[in-house]
């Protein structure tokens, strides 16, 4: 971060929870997906900026060509993280833990810290460069074996966007562990989960990322543009690098084939060529190439050492392609249609299993988070059964649960001294409650907040009652696993209503 000194904590947000943090902040206890106010809970110094994916590419830049003159052959995931082969440097530098010190020492002269990490996958080694952890042939299942499922998703240039929704599917399911997914066999994965998990189940055995049908392409798929006026300008650069970058999937497309691993090349008019290759989790869109071109010219154009001269021409080389159908594009060639695609699907679900077997949640008004969903069936007109903009006194306050528990199972709340905790009739604990058990689980608790008493005709002695008593509980859990859950309280007993994650 720009006027950050490399000693401080720092993380980076969107959408109000950190995507990215620096070492010393990690050790801090700050941890990707982590809400700001956490975040800063955990280091009450912590630098906090804003997730600007153009800015970071151009602060990196300098980082990732320190690091190629170090050791060429760079290959960039994303700003500020790249990928290169070890064995090279290995026996140039003496050894794997030589090459390492230099590699930092290169990126600290460039003004950033660094920190490294080496396995026989790709994947492997970026969890690894987490905890700085050099990794021996070999080992990498075992290395994994031991570390939370989440890691499965942590690195979003490795991972699908619905990496996510996988992992919390196979912590829920029990399998918390990499190694307890890397225990399944691949015939298992691929019958009961989508494609992705395939892929995942692949990094959690530590096998290389890419299918062997990846090839490398014919030459005739390179695209080039000629750029008159030269190019010394980020905006122009912009332009043309959108404009190659539609041209480089119109042959794609016809040749049936989509990129994975793309080289971006500037020649200027001395003669100068500089080239970056990036590597991607997924094949790439025409947007995501407009963005890496957009992102390496702003890099090249705006830092320090600048070309010796204008951008003459432009260069785009798909350096590795897999089929076509991996990437899966609208009917007129282009993106989108993900939404339509998946209606027609729903409908179709319709008609075979009838009109409310497919049903749309809308918010709905209510005091209590299941009053506040309202299930529409598909096709209906999306009207709330009650107006969620009324006042709805005693309603329960926002960060509403991630999960709702339908069947409210039954725990038990209990003092210091192991005596169940109720609720008075004046809305009061009878004790300060100090731990939950939950069937076999036992957490003990960081803080609450509550009781919140729902009541009905307070103003009536003879019609008054008390619909519901509700508590948020924060439990002192590890970070992968449950962190907070909102109790209900009945005549006689506790039980989950939601679950914070």
């Amino acid at each position: 971060m720009v006027g950050a000194a490399a000693d401080r904590p720092i993380a980076v947000l969107r959408g109000n929870r950190v995507v990215a943090c620096s070492a010393i902040a990690r050790a801090e206890g700050v941890r990707r997906g982590m809400r700001r106010r956490d975040a800063q809970g955990c280091c009450p110094e912590l630098v906090v900026a804003q997730d600007d994916p153009d800015r970071d590419a151009r602060l990196f830049e300098p980082v990732a060509g320190a690091v190629d003159e170090t050791v060429p052959g760079v290959e960039v995931l994303r700003p500020g993280l790249v990928v290169l082969g070890a064995r090279g440097a290995a026996r140039f530098f003496g050894s794997e833990e030589a090459a390492a010190e230099r590699l930092i020492d290169a990126v600290a002269a460039a003004g950033a810290e660094a920190q490294i990490g080496i396995a026989d996958a790709v994947s492997t080694a970026v969890i690894a460069a987490r905890r700085g952890s050099i990794v021996a042939p070999g080992a990498g299942a075992r290395y994994l074996a031991a570390l939370p499922v989440a890691e499965l998703a942590a690195e979003p240039s490795l991972a699908a966007p619905e990496r996510a929704d996988l992992v919390d599917l196979l912590r829920r399911l029990g399998l918390r562990r990499v190694g307890d997914f890397a225990r399944l066999s691949p015939a298992e994965v691929a019958s009961r989960f989508g494609a992705d998990a395939v892929l995942a189940h692949r990094t959690a055995r530590a096998l290389p990322e890419r299918p062997p049908s990846a090839r490398r392409p014919a030459p005739e798929l390179n695209v080039e543009l000629a750029c008159d006026p030269p190019i010394d300008r980020v905006d122009a650069a912009a332009f043309a690098g959108r404009q190659l970058s539609t041209r480089l999937h119109a042959v794609l497309s016809a040749a049936g084939v989509a990129c994975t691993r793309l080289a971006v090349t500037a020649r200027t008019e001395t003669g100068e060529e500089l080239t970056r290759i990036w590597r991607c989790a997924r094949p790439l869109t025409p947007s995501d190439t407009a963005d890496r071109v957009r992102w390496q010219l702003d890099g090249w154009l705006t830092r320090r050492a600048r070309p010796t001269g204008p951008i003459v021409a432009l260069i785009l080389e798909p350096v590795e392609v897999v089929a076509a159908a991996a990437l899966q594009l609208g009917l007129w060639g282009g993106e989108g249609a993900e939404t339509e695609r998946a209606r027609r699907a729903l409908v179709r679900v319709q008609g075979l299993l009838g009109g409310e077997a497919v049903r749309i949640g809308v918010l709905s008004g209510g005091r209590g988070p299941a009053e506040r969903i309202t299930m529409i069936a598909l096709g209906d007109e999306l009207t709330p059964a009650a107006d969620p903009t009324h006042p709805w006194p005693g309603r329960l306050p926002e960060p509403a649960p991630t999960l709702l528990l339908l069947h409210r199972p039954t725990v038990h709340l209990t003092a210091a001294d192991g005596a169940p905790v109720a609720v008075t009739a004046r809305g009061l604990f009878t004790a300060d409650p100090t731990q939950l058990r939950w069937g076999s689980r036992q957490w003990s608790l960081l803080g609450w907040a509550g009781p919140w008493p729902v009541t009905e005709r307070w103003w009536s002695t003879a019609e008054h009652s008390t619909l519901a008593i509700r508590v948020q509980v924060q439990l002192d859990a590890d970070p992968t696993e449950i962190r907070a859950v909102l109790l209900v309280f009945d005549e006689a007993h506790w039980h989950a209503e939601g679950v914070y994650e």
